[in-house]
């Protein structure tokens, strides 16, 4: 499978690079490792060019075979931070979408400026019980999980989501005005989750900008986006989340929420668009 972002692509390559320098050094061929390894020889060259992630046991075997069983550890550990960077939702979500919540809440505490844009959902870190509960409820459906626990979850994403009241902490959110429209739940659901727009875009630490359906665009309708401090984006496909962290990509993405935090309105502005969609729910 090929991982869609470059970050996650380069870091499995210095993985492959690592293991094709210890059976190098080791003076052994493609075929040679293979053969020492027990698989066709057609996988040590998957493994190397990068095609195919190697498993714990692909890497002692590795190791094993060319002597070098002192690397073998640490290259687990960089093959597993490797392959984090893309991770299918159907991993994330097999141990049940609460425990998903609760994985996050330490990684925000370490967080001091959050960015998120997004085109679809009102963001994670201003929605209402009710309306998470909804979303997580049509994530459960569409995932198949044996197990629907989206009513705990969605009590979990708003716990963690207390963070915006805390000091220390700068909240960006931008989102699209047809999120306001976006029937999640019935009308008390979504009438609950506008007025808690209103009261949450007015903190002090939160900077709400709602971007009208009728601006001109300079910027076109991105996926969904989370930008952590300068250093960590993390980007909701349909099939998995992929976290970035190369400079050059990171900054790409902090540009096109730049240029989309122009295209938004603010304050006086922006509360005229959530009651619009308030309004409309009568």
């Amino acid at each position: 499978m090929t991982i869609p972002s470059s970050s996650a692509q380069a870091a499995r390559e210095v993985v492959a690079k690592r293991l094709r320098d210890v059976r190098k050094r080791a003076g052994l061929t493609v075929v040679e490792l293979a053969a020492d390894c027990g698989w066709h020889h057609a996988k040590t060259s998957r493994i190397e060019n990068a095609r195919t992630a190697p498993t714990a046991t692909d890497i002692r075997r590795w190791c094993r075979a060319a002597n070098a069983e002192e690397q073998a550890e640490d290259l687990i550990a960089q093959s597993l931070y490797a392959e984090s960077m893309y991770t299918e939702w159907r991993h994330q979500v097999r141990n049940g979408l609460k425990r998903l919540q609760d994985s996050a809440v330490s990684f925000f505490q370490q967080t001091h400026l959050f960015r998120v844009y997004s085109s679809s959902l009102v963001p994670g870190l201003l929605q209402t019980e009710g309306y998470a509960a909804a979303v997580l409820a049509m994530s459960a459906r569409f995932r198949e999980l044996p197990v629907d626990d989206s009513a705990e979850a969605a009590r979990a994403r708003v716990a963690r989501s207390r963070i915006i009241y805390e000091r220390g902490r700068r909240f960006v959110f931008l989102v699209e005005e047809s999120v306001l429209h976006a029937r999640i739940g019935d009308d008390d659901v979504m009438a609950a989750q506008l007025g808690y727009l209103l009261t949450a875009g007015a903190l002090p630490a939160v900077s709400l900008g709602i971007i009208p359906a009728e601006t001109w665009r300079g910027q076109w309708t991105r996926e969904t986006f989370h930008v952590y401090d300068d250093s960590l984006v993390s980007v909701e496909l349909v099939s998995a989340q992929v976290r970035i962290n190369q400079p050059a990509e990171v900054t790409q993405y902090l540009k096109a929420f730049e240029e989309l935090r122009g295209m938004a309105v603010y304050g006086t502005a922006a509360r005229a668009l959530i009651v619009r969609a308030l309004d409309s729910l009568s």
